[in-house]
């Protein structure tokens, strides 16, 4: 039977927003990822795989106009060749990297958060700041910077290594963060 977290008879709700139904639940005693997450991962990995294939097709395009007869050079000073080439090349290590990564969350296995738990991979971070506005952010193993808006929500996808995910690893709800000037209150984790 699945229950509200710490069986509460209803659902809890986050301490600096009143109404707002916590989103960690739990199975017996061990808490279970929330259908959030689980779509917002999902999301990603569609991201990425259609970031991969455009990508790749862009390659393949660079390095046909790269080899084609027309751009065979007329003298040493004609580089058109040489700058199709260096673009396929680009191209095609972008789409390497789009590759692991793609690979990488479709081998992760999502976590996850009880109140008491310290922030890791996979979590779903949402900071509020002095004069309540949230943010969201999802700590992934890679492809800081990839924005999602799942539901209106946006979502920015963070790395541990990035200065905000760095920051983050080891803190829990209700803990203070310091980015540049502003401080920010976790007030959600899942």
């Amino acid at each position: 039977m699945i229950t509200p977290a710490a069986g509460d008879p209803g659902l809890k709700h986050s301490p600096k927003r009143p109404g707002t139904p916590a989103r960690q639940f739990t199975l017996g005693r061990f808490p279970i990822v929330t259908t959030r997450k689980s779509r917002l991962h999902r999301l990603i990995i569609e991201r990425l795989a259609q970031d991969l294939s455009v990508l790749s097709n862009a390659a393949k395009t660079a390095h046909e106009a790269a080899i084609h007869e027309e751009n065979v050079p007329d003298n040493k000073y004609d580089t058109l060749s040489l700058e199709a080439s260096y673009v396929a090349q680009g191209q095609a290590n972008r789409a390497q990297e789009l590759k692991r990564a793609l690979q990488a969350y479709q081998r992760l296995t999502l976590h996850p958060f009880g109140e008491g738990d310290s922030i890791r991979l996979t979590a779903l971070v949402t900071l509020e700041d002095e004069e309540g506005t949230a943010k969201t952010f999802f700590i992934g193993p890679q492809e800081g910077g990839l924005k999602l808006q799942p539901d209106g929500e946006e979502i920015l996808v963070i790395t541990a290594a990035s200065p905000l995910g760095s920051e983050l690893i080891g803190k829990s709800l209700g803990d203070e963060v310091e980015l540049g000037s502003s401080c920010y209150e976790i007030v959600d984790v899942c």
